[in-house]
């Protein structure tokens, strides 16, 4: 889940980080009120979940109160690569000498946190990697030391900055991983961290995303999430307690567990080749309730590229007669014209196949292995089932 700059940059504040003294509105009347309040030029910040929001006109200076609101006139309502700006952050205008970038991600090949600092701040991290690689420092964080002040130290010396400035950089740096680490965050970012005039570090930006499968500790941060940047389906997977992601194929796949719905997604694309291949990865998990199962249907039919469905179920705890019952319950709520194939095994499959059969209904087809449950799924899906 990735949180709006102006969440990102509260959390940061909650853990010592020096950031601007904005607030955030949603009408050019509250934009008035609060440029006023701060007294001075102020930047009007659209905020939306995507990149490039400078560039797209999305981020303004003014100079007092009325140009604020006038901006934010122009700024709140626009487009930015398809999402509505709905809220604006004003912030004081900082003025600075020097910008940094220091984040926080997980390092999933080595198993820690890494902490990394650039001189090239106010650019995104991935370009700098890619032209100049050599001006990324990194130091990875054992998880159970936590951030040493030595790390934060060398990372304030590896991008050349003015010792002056590392008492103050070392505590923004294990404020940040405190940050990081008490949210459940897979990225902790500020781009920039800059200099000011009056020799001050302070956060000008933030970013964070947490980690979702953490979100049942973090009810506060849970109720953060803009699902405008989300595509719909996946809102609703999410409600459901169903795992989706939307691909690009014609095969709408309802597997249980991540595993399996993996194979299927294989075996659909081995047998469809270039032309046909799976629409999505949705796993059920451990139930297949019809109430669940209906809802999943109700997803990959919101999919109009789905031209097949393929239902691929092993029968562990869940017995597969329960599971055959309810695919035909579902099928009954949502109402499905297109092709249907159903694989049981485990648990009950040899009733779960006799209910499948005797319930004969048209564009419902049970196949015994999942390699023929692929290739029925691609002849359905290409017309010629």
């Amino acid at each position: 889940m990735n949180l709006h700059e102006y969440q990102s940059k509260q959390r940061f504040g909650k853990f010592g980080v020096p950031i601007p003294q904005g607030k955030v509105a949603a009408s050019p009347q509250e934009v008035y009120e609060i440029a006023r309040e701060l007294g001075g030029p102020v930047v009007v910040k659209s905020q939306v979940l995507v990149g490039g929001r400078g560039k797209a006109g999305g981020i303004k200076l003014a100079q007092d109160a009325d140009e604020a609101q006038q901006l934010a006139e122009t700024i709140l309502g626009m487009q930015i690569k398809g999402l509505t700006v709905r809220k604006v952050l004003v912030d004081p205008a900082s003025k600075f000498v020097k910008e940094i970038y220091l984040g926080i991600v997980n390092d999933r090949a080595a198993g820690k946190p890494v902490m990394m600092a650039s001189s090239e701040g106010g650019v995104e991290i991935e370009e700098v990697a890619r032209t100049n690689p050599k001006a990324i420092i990194r130091e990875q964080i054992d998880p159970f030391l936590g951030l040493r002040d030595y790390q934060a130290r060398n990372l304030a010396s590896g991008i050349n900055l003015p010792r002056e400035h590392w008492r103050a950089f070392v505590k923004i740096a294990q404020s940040l991983y405190a940050c990081y680490l008490d949210s459940d965050a897979v990225l902790a970012e500020i781009n920039p961290l800059v200099i000011t005039a009056d020799g001050q570090l302070l956060a000008l930006d933030g970013k964070m995303s947490i980690d979702d499968n953490a979100l049942f500790r973090h009810a506060d941060l849970a109720e953060m999430r803009d699902t405008d940047a989300e595509p719909e389906a996946e809102t609703q997977a999410r409600a459901a307690d169903i795992s989706y992601v939307k691909l690009d194929g014609q095969i709408g796949c309802m597997v249980n567990g991540a595993g399996l719905a993996m194979t299927t997604m294989d075996m659909t694309k081995l047998f469809g080749g270039e032309e046909i291949g799976p629409a999505n990865f949705l796993d059920i998990g451990g139930g297949a309730q019809a109430d669940k199962v209906a809802a999943a249907l109700r997803i990959i039919l919101s999919d109009p590229n789905v031209k097949s469905i393929l239902v691929n179920i092993f029968g562990g705890i869940t017995r597969g007669d329960e599971v055959a019952r309810g695919i035909l319950q579902a099928r009954e709520q949502v109402g499905i014209n297109l092709p249907m194939i159903v694989r049981l095994n485990g648990t009950n499959a040899k009733e779960a196949r006799e209910i499948i059969q005797n319930a004969a209904l048209p564009n419902l087809h049970y196949a015994e292995t999942l390699t023929q449950a692929a290739q029925l799924a691609v002849s359905a899906a290409k017309g010629e089932l």
